[in-house]
């Protein structure tokens, strides 16, 4: 069961990275700007293009390594899908950054989780017409419930529909991405959209506006907040490897049962480090109460997840 094990610490890294996303957007002295940080998100994202390297290693390439001898000129189909996962996915990150500046990452998290797999699948209903899991009705039900559990007294309204957003989006991106891979080999696919991925996030530069905010931001920002940034996205690039080399050798419904752990992982680090974190990092209330209202709805959205993609 290795590829379980992958899975684990997929999720694990990916909850350190929320931890992190919070931290740093709402640290005044980091990027505390959203837009600013979904940016270089997507140009740190873009820079995976360099594992195509690994297919030059002998035997890489035949177990499944990317390899750029899988590439081909794109078709306008396939830039124009490239480019709509990039707009999708920096909207998504947008709004998830900022949901973060102003909730804690365990109320955050769980709800643009729960928002992207509902919305992931009503859309995959109406784009690959299929037939539904009969465990989906309870799926989604929980994850509903999860959702409301956590908007009642955890958030204000605008964080609540900020949240949503993002997870509408996060849903739009995996369901472009998919079709992307449709198109093409997943090899081609991914390749294409880490380019679009910089050239999108390099043509925000073109609008003076946008160009003002980001390069005042960058002079803001010190060198040991740029390294963390730097840090947090590589750590979001290897929890994706290990969920992606987890996915191929393993159950690919199981894999995604297991992003409710994310939300486990969340919740236990903010009651462990939020004692050491300023104010502004949020998980920092740690009335029994509270605790225990965060502890219902993880446990019921990550069972939601579990019911919603095993059959």
């Amino acid at each position: 069961m290795t590829w379980l094990l992958l899975a684990a610490l997929g999720q694990f890294l990916n909850a350190v990275v929320a931890i992190l996303d919070k931290y740093i957007v709402s640290d005044e002295k980091a990027l505390p700007r959203p837009f600013v940080y979904a940016f270089y998100t997507c140009i740190i994202t873009g820079g995976w293009i360099f594992v195509y390297l690994l297919g030059f290693i002998p035997g890489l390439a035949g177990i499944g390594a990317p390899s750029l001898t899988n590439v081909q000129s794109p078709s306008i189909q396939v830039v124009g899908m490239a480019f709509l996962a990039a707009y999708t996915f920096f909207i998504a990150l947008v709004s998830m950054y900022d949901a973060l500046k102003h909730g804690d990452a365990s109320d955050v998290m769980p709800v643009i989780g729960a928002i992207a797999a509902i919305s992931s699948f009503a859309m995959t209903q109406l784009f690959f017409p299929g037939t539904l899991s009969p465990n989906f009705i309870y799926g989604i039900a929980l994850l509903s419930v999860g959702t409301l559990l956590v908007s009642t007294g955890r958030f204000k309204g605008k964080t609540f529909v900020i949240s949503i957003h993002s997870g509408i989006f996060f849903a739009l991106h995996l369901i472009t991405m998919k079709a992307l891979f449709d198109e093409t080999s997943f090899d081609d696919g991914f390749f294409w959209s880490r380019i679009t991925f910089v050239a999108f996030a390099l043509s925000l530069l073109l609008v003076p506006a946008y160009w003002q905010k980001i390069t005042q931001q960058t002079k803001d920002t010190s060198a040991k907040a740029g390294l963390l940034v730097f840090l947090t996205k590589v750590l979001a690039g290897v929890a994706a490897f290990l969920l992606l080399k987890a996915t191929d050798l393993g159950e690919p419904s199981v894999i995604q049962a297991t992003d409710g752990l994310k939300f486990v992982f969340i919740l236990a680090l903010g009651v462990i480090v939020g004692k050491f974190t300023p104010l502004s990092s949020g998980e920092n209330d740690y009335r029994l109460k509270t605790i225990v209202r965060k502890l219902l709805y993880v446990a019921v959205i990550s069972i939601g997840f579990v019911i919603l993609f095993l059959e």
